[in-house]
């Protein structure tokens, strides 16, 4: 399935994608794609539906596929190529940093340079998200403890996140930093998710080519190690790393402006195009 929410933000409704692209009203079924929703039982009689009976929704904004995200976690320097253009050794185990649920916005939503912002840079990842509460979870297990896979990019302020001292969050949680989607799309229907191609350009110059084969630690391995330090609820959202591209691993770096428009996109997860707009105060 590829589920949606769709509408303005803060009243976004629950839906599917039919075969031919519509949008299914799921609302009187679900109240929202959420913690709440994304357990077996629930996502079992969502998918026992026939997306025919349930009403057509006329073209909408796409939010966030899932919605109410209490721990946004991110893993750092997840491909050996992007760790070398940023100067990095290959971390011996993950790197572990938050994002805030606050700063998530649907895929095609602007993305607003923050206030003394000086060196805004794109990530192209692919994102899982949390199907119920996982403590300790062995590797082997932990396909039972995904929802489902979607797009992040994983908008990043790099003065704020390497040369304000500190952890990486600085640079990671401002508004709009987040937009996910613009589907969250089940297991069986993307299949193996560790041969997915994905790209990421600027005003129409690709500047990211990459392929989930090449992740140092795997989605299962992720989550595994994620659990032996924190508990992770249904509806956590964790973004798995980038492919190199970043503007951040330029000889001569192209940051982000006002006015420039990102196009990404993952194999079987959909597109998202954000612009860059300025400060709104």
């Amino acid at each position: 399935m590829k589920l949606v929410r769709f509408g303005q933000p803060g009243a976004e409704k629950p839906g599917l994608i039919d075969a031919s692209g519509t949008i299914r009203d799921l609302s009187a079924h679900i109240p929202d794609i959420d913690g709440r929703t994304l357990g077996a039982e629930t996502m079992a009689r969502i998918a026992a539906l026939d997306p025919a009976t349930l009403p057509a929704a006329a073209p909408a904004r796409l939010g966030s596929p899932v919605g109410d995200v209490r721990n946004f976690i991110g893993i750092g320097l997840n491909y050996a190529d992007h760790a070398a253009e940023a100067g990095l050794r290959i971390p011996r185990e993950p790197v572990i940093f938050n994002k805030i649920g606050n700063c998530i916005v649907g895929p095609n939503d602007d993305v607003m340079m923050p206030k003394g912002g000086e060196r805004l840079d794109w990530e192209v990842e692919i994102a899982f998200v949390i199907s119920k509460r996982a403590r300790y979870v062995e590797e082997a297990d932990a396909a039972g403890y995904i929802a489902g896979y979607l797009i992040c990019n994983d908008v990043s302020e790099r003065h704020f996140q390497t040369e304000r001292s500190g952890q990486w969050v600085k640079g990671k949680c401002a508004e709009t930093f987040g937009p996910l989607g613009p589907w969250l799309v089940t297991p069986e229907e993307v299949g193996n998710v560790d041969n997915l191609g994905m790209w990421l350009d600027v005003n129409g110059v690709r500047r990211q080519t990459g392929n989930t084969s090449t992740m140092i630690f795997k989605i299962p391995y992720i989550l595994s190690y994620v659990t032996q330090f924190m508990v992770l609820e249904a509806g956590d959202v964790i973004t798995t790393g980038t492919p190199p591209g970043v503007a951040l691993g330029m000889k001569e770096p192209q940051w982000l402006k006002p006015g420039d428009e990102m196009r990404l996109g993952i194999d079987k997860l959909g597109e998202q195009r954000q612009r860059v707009v300025a400060f709104r105060p």
